[in-house]
């Protein structure tokens, strides 16, 4: 069973195609402490189900999931009731 976490911020490149866009994602351990790794690195984690990652934007719980445009993967979550983009609405990381 993979472990979960949840993704709270990220940090952009000046990127506009939707896989080069997000650079980093990151959240807080249950400690406490703050953690902020690449996005290839989460979607390698995700790809070998060590993790699962997922958002909660405005009340609202979206699984984080891979996606390919062109051949290249990027993340983004699953459909919810919201339109708008989960990821891309999170603060950037510190």
């Amino acid at each position: 069973m993979a472990k979960r976490a949840q993704i709270r911020c990220i940090n952009k490149s000046d990127r506009t195609s939707p896989h080069e866009r997000i650079r980093s994602v990151g959240g807080i351990n249950p400690d406490g402490g703050r953690w902020k790794q690449s996005v290839a690195t989460t979607i390698q984690e995700i790809e070998s189900k060590e993790w699962s990652f997922y958002v909660s934007v405005g009340g609202v719980t979206a699984d984080v999931i891979i996606a390919t445009n062109d051949g290249h993967k990027y993340l983004r979550t699953t459909a919810d009731s919201s339109t708008r983009d989960n990821l891309l609405s999170l603060p950037e990381c510190p």
